[in-house]
Parts: structure tokens; C-alpha cells; sequence
């Protein structure tokens, strides 16, 4: 009696210790979901969010990225988040094969892209400006201007009202989400012909600052006082007329993922949950860029 007593206790015991250590891995769980969903509502910070985000692509996009990265890890301590700038191409070229978590492009995707699966999600819009060196006397270009200028037609300021210079065409490099934005905008895809092709948008703002006769284009929010902003048509490159639709250079800023947002794990819903959080948006906005209507 005693024997059958004591096997009777031990099987209470092991059946208690299980319903317990099951309603723990319940608890773990669920508060893991619960971790992500609460360090996605507005940007609120959730020191138990812990793992990797990794992002690649567009070199325009490093101010803003760099920014939101900032902001993001000083919310989420646990979450480290790395940024390469490949050019948008290589950006979603990363996404779509799983190598990094987010693909960042200064331009629309393409039929292709999404047909791969990659999602386009627009955090912002940028603008395009066109820039001269300090010394040129031509501050404004029509659009079919612009374009003979970047096909090789018209090459040198005189034939513009300038003064007797041969037009240095600068230019990002084939992979630029830049380039392929303006070239699209302008209608001249692959008909361009660069005097030089850089690989970011810092090394064509420095060398058109730096190099008599030079024109190139960069992201809006880079602009400084080294160069000239050009008024394409009569219009100027500001957020007030790129809002408004006057203004022909503007484009998109894509943080691409290999699927819905959804659909991704927790600290990526987390990223995207800060970007569209009041913070994250007034930290858009700081870096001169324009929100998603």
C-alpha cells in the first residue's frame, strides 16, 4: 500500500512540474509577441526588443537612414542596426535574396522587382536638384535644356546664355537609384553622356562644387552652399513646390522588404512601426525630406 502511495505522489509530482514548465514556455511566448507589438506602438522605446536589423542599398538614403538608425537603437538598446550603401540596385538585389532585411532605393521598383516579391514600402519623397559650380552665370535650365545637356547636344554655356565653357556632365554610376530617377524623369534612359560617373551623392556634390563648368544632380536634402540649386522650368527645388507637383525631379524613397511588412519578424514590424510613428516622421522631416501624402 505503501509502494503504490509513493508512486501515486511522484506521477502528482511529474504531472504538476509539466503543466508548470508548459504554461512557462506559454508565458515566454507570448511576451516575446507582446515585446515586438508594444516597441512598435508610436515609437515607444522596449528595452526587451533585442536581435539585428540589417539594411543596404541607396546612397542618398544615408542621411535619412543614418538618422532613423539613431533614433531607433537609443529607443531599442538590445536591437543593433546596420546600414550598407550599395546603390539602390544592389539594395533590392540584397532583399530579394535574403541577404538584409530591408533594401533601401531612391526609386520606384520595378515590374520585375515586385515580381520577385519585393514590396514597396515609401517612407519619403526627395527631390531631385539640379547643380552648377558657385561662378556660373545660367541659375535656371528648361527641362528640354537639360535633357540636350545630358545627351550631348548642347555643350557648352554659351549655346544657353552662359559664358564660353564647355559643359562638364556629371552623373552617378549605372546602379545610382539617382540616376535611374532622373534619367526617367527626363525621358533619356541610356542615352546620357557623363563626363564622369560617381559612386555617391557626397562625391558629385564635391566634385560639380569644385570643377568650373561642371552640372550634376543630388538628393534635395544634401544641398549646401557649395553649389547652385538650378530652377528646371522656371520652378525652384523646394519641398513647397515638389508637394504641390510643380517641380519635374522628385522621387521616392523605398524601404523594399522581400514581402508584406506583415509578414516580417518582429524588430522589422518594430523599424516600420517607428518610421510611421509621429517621432519617427518628425525625424523624416529634420533631414529635409518630404512625407507620403
Amino acid at each position: 500500500m505503501k509502494n503504490r502511495m509513493k508512486k501515486l505522489l511522484v506521477l502528482a509530482t511529474a504531472a504538476t512540474m509539466m503543466t508548470a514548465a508548459f504554461t512557462g514556455c506559454g508565458s515566454s511566448s507570448d511576451g516575446a509577441d507582446n515585446n515586438a507589438d508594444t516597441s512598435a506602438d508610436e515609437g515607444a522605446s522596449n528595452e526587451n526588443l533585442s536581435g539585428s536589423l540589417s539594411l543596404a542599398g541607396s546612397t542618398s538614403m544615408e542621411k535619412l537612414c543614418e538618422a532613423l538608425k539613431e533614433s531607433f537603437m537609443e529607443k531599442n538598446p538590445g536591437v543593433t542596426v546596420t546600414v550598407e550603401y550599395t546603390g539602390s540596385g544592389s539594395g533590392i538585389e540584397s532583399v530579394t535574396a535574403g541577404s538584409v532585411d530591408i533594401g533601401d532605393s531612391s526609386r520606384a521598383l520595378t515590374d520585375d522587382e515586385k515580381a520577385n516579391g519585393v514590396e514597396e514600402n515609401i517612407v519619403a519623397i526627395d527631390g531631385i536638384a539640379v547643380i552648377t559650380d558657385k561662378d556660373n552665370s545660367v541659375t535656371e535650365l528648361t527641362s528640354d535644356d537639360l535633357k540636350k545637356i545630358y545627351t550631348g547636344e548642347i555643350s557648352n554655356w554659351k549655346d544657353i546664355g552662359g559664358k564660353d565653357e564647355a559643359i562638364v556632365a556629371i552623373g552617378r554610376e549605372a546602379a545610382s537609384g539617382t540616376r535611374g530617377a532622373f534619367e526617367e524623369l527626363l525621358d533619356v534612359k541610356d542615352q546620357c553622356k557623363y563626363a564622369q560617373e560617381l559612386d555617391s551623392t557626397g562625391a558629385v556634390l564635391a566634385k560639380v562644387g569644385s570643377t568650373p563648368g561642371a552640372i550634376g544632380y543630388v538628393s534635395l536634402d544634401v544641398l549646401d552652399d557649395t553649389v547652385t540649386a538650378m530652377k528646371i522650368d522656371g520652378v525652384e527645388a523646394t519641398e513647397e513646390n515638389i508637394v504641390a507637383g510643380k517641380y519635374l525631379l522628385s522621387r521616392p524613397f523605398v524601404m523594399a522588404t522581400k514581402g508584406k511588412i506583415d509578414e516580417q519578424n518582429g524588430i522589422v514590424k518594430a523599424w516600420f512601426d517607428y518610421v510611421n510613428s509621429d517621432e519617427g516622421q518628425a525625424v523624416i522631416k529634420k533631414v529635409g525630406l518630404i512625407l507620403p501624402q
